[in-house]
This record gives structure tokens, C-alpha cells and sequence, in this order.
């Protein structure tokens, strides 16, 4: 919702009004191509501005993840993008019309059909770390001290940073990484991006994505290159800790110093 409130928002730079409504929609018959929703219950999340619009020539674009119409440094063009694949994972769908008189977004989200009750769970047991230095980039202030605070207790050396200009700032005052985790979405260079380059100075250097796409949002086969893997927020700490541990002990035997 805020991902697209935003949107519309800065879709009337001049003012305007933004609407947000709720329906229920009862689907009774399957659709014949693949965006369409399964026989079942839905609600409708609706968001209209009353903005100028998205060109007709964008519209198949905008919810492709890094595409955005906006200035460089002003937008990553996630929003739309992570919105389509929560819904899609979701089992639900996104449809989007716009014109000269606005946009609009409906999110098809399937009712819940009945409560559960809670799964119990075993006792976790957190795979500790043993000192190795990890370099942490999160724009997000509270979710980037949540993860530091559990990196460091877990073990590990944490530094971090809120963008990728920073966490380059950072690097020159590590003498050994052993390890980038990163948001996609930054300001700036995205989190991509970012490793790119600190893979350049750092060769071979193991990289951790953290992202609020949805599974299936990102290809991970064309997204993800050397040394990289992918994990989907929400993800618990014990599942965090889990990855982290593996990538460091698959990098065990590579030095990773600077070029």
C-alpha cells in the first residue's frame, strides 16, 4: 500500500486526490489466459490518483523491477514491481489502467478461508559465527539495526550502511570481507549494481540479496551472477543465520582481499 500511495503521489506533482477502496469479488468461472484469477473469493485493494497518467507506450514496462519513469536518484522502480509479485505469490493478480486523467491500481488478494491455529515449532539452534566481517546495506533504519543486531549476535563483525555511496566509504576501511549482504532496493546504485562494483575490488567476495520481492518477481538465473544468492523477506533469523553460515563456509578457502 505504501509503494503505491507513493506512486500516486508523486504522479501530481501539482496536487490532486488519491482514493483508496475495498471490494469483494466472487470469481465463478476460470479465465482462459494466464493472468486470470481462479474460481474463489477475492478482495480488491484499489488505489486512484487523479494524476497524469502513464503513457500508453509504458504501460506493458512499469511493473518490469528497475524501470521506473522517473529522474535518476529519484526512484529505483521497485514499487510497482515488488506490489505485481506479492500479488502473484499471493495467488492473486495486478491489473493497472491509466490515462490523461489518472491511474489506476486494483491488487487481487484470494479471502483467507478459514483461521488456523498456530504451528508449534521446535527450539532453533542458531548457527554461529566465528569473527567474520560482514558488510551490511540497508536503507531501511529499523530493518537494517534489526539485522545488524542479529548478525552481531549470531557473532559476526557488522559494518553498515544506509546507500551504496556509504557502504563504498566503508569498504576502504576494511582490510578483510568476507561477506556483502545487501537490500535490492537502494537509492542510488541499487543493490546489484552495487555488488558489481564491490566485487570488482573485491574479487570473488561472497554476496547475500535481501529483497522484498516476491519469489518469482526476480529471474534468478539472469539476476543473480558469481557467488550471489537470493533470500525473500519476510525470512525468520534462524533462516538468515542458516544462509549466512553456508555462504561463509563455501568461501572458506578463498581469500577475498582487496585488488
Amino acid at each position: 500500500m505504501l509503494n503505491l500511495v507513493i506512486n500516486a503521489r508523486d504522479a501530481m506533482p501539482d496536487g490532486g486526490v488519491v482514493t483508496l477502496a475495498t471490494s469483494l469479488l466472487t470469481v465463478t468461472e476460470p479465465g482462459t489466459d494466464d493472468d486470470a484469477l481462479a474460481p474463489g473469493d477475492y478482495v480488491c485493494i484499489e488505489v486512484r490518483d487523479s494524476g497524469t497518467g502513464i503513457p500508453e507506450r509504458l504501460l506493458d514496462k512499469v511493473l518490469e523491477p528497475f524501470f521506473t519513469t522517473k529522474p535518476q536518484g529519484q526512484g529505483t522502480g521497485l514499487g510497482l514491481s515488488m506490489v505485481y509479485g506479492f500479488a502473484r505469490q499471493s495467488n492473486g493478480r495486478l491489473t493497472l489502467a491509466s490515462d490523461a486523467s489518472g491511474t489506476r491500481v486494483c491488487v487481487y488478494l484470494p479471502t483467507a478461508e478459514q483461521r488456523r491455529e498456530p504451528q508449534r515449532s521446535d527450539p532453533v539452534e542458531f548457527v554461529q559465527g566465528a569473527g567474520q566481517t560482514i558488510l551490511l546495506v540497508e536503507d531501511d533504519d529499523a530493518v537494517r539495526l534489526v539485522n545488524q543486531e542479529a548478525l552481531e549476535a549470531l557473532g559476526y563483525r557488522v559494518w553498515s550502511a544506509a546507500e551504496g555511496k556509504a557502504a563504498l566509504r566503508a569498504l576502504d576501511q576494511i582490510p578483510h570481507l568476507d561477506l556483502l549482504v545487501t537490500d535490492v532496493g537502494l537509492p542510488g546504485l541499487n543493490g546489484r549494481q552495487l555488488a558489481e562494483v564491490i566485487q570488482q575490488l573485491r574479487p570473488r567476495l561472497p554476496v547475500l540479496f535481501l529483497t522484498g520481492y516476491a519469489e518469482g518477481a526476480l529471474s534468478r538465473s539472469s539476476f543473480l551472477g558469481g557467488n550471489m544468492e537470493l533470500m525473500t523477506k519476510p525470512f525468520t533469523l534462524d533462516q538468515l543465520a542458516a544462509q549466512v553460515a553456508a555462504m561463509l563456509a563455501g568461501s572458506a578457502n578463498r581469500a577475498v582481499v582487496p585488488s
